[in-house]
């Protein structure tokens, strides 16, 4: 068994995608033709969008993301939060939380991404200075 991807339902793919190579520097692999479904290259998992649209058209009944009051986040990991946490903003991603020193050794940012979800910016676990 392998991990895939993760798959963020959203109002729009195509914005997602854009916001998601602004403010991540992603780079897209693949977007359907239709605009309801759309993939990252984030490495060995990759990172999906679908359409909120085509999941209730295919009988679920998907959530809007709330950072708010999350039920889920993804992390990126990168040296330096926050220049991060500046291209994100800078991206249109809201800041959730500053960048901190966490008690483990990390360094951890929240953002909510364009359709509210959180995004956690932070060092790699174990990285020489976090």
């Amino acid at each position: 068994m392998h991990f895939g991807y993760t798959i963020l339902y959203v109002e729009d793919v195509p914005k997602t995608i854009a916001f998601y190579e602004a403010a991540f520097g992603f780079v897209r692999r693949f977007v359907h033709e239709a605009g309801d479904y759309g993939e990252l290259d984030t490495g060995a998992t990759a990172l999906a969008f679908s359409s909120l649209r085509l999941m209730a058209e295919l009988g679920k009944n998907p959530q809007r993301a709330s950072a708010d009051a999350p039920s889920f986040e993804i992390a990126f990991t990168t040296p330096d939060v926050p220049a991060a946490v500046q291209r994100a903003v800078g991206a249109g991603a809201q800041l959730v939380q500053a960048p901190e020193q966490m008690s483990w050794g990390q360094t951890v940012a929240y953002v909510a991404d364009i359709n509210g979800a959180l995004v956690e910016l932070c060092t790699p676990m174990g990285a020489p200075g976090a």
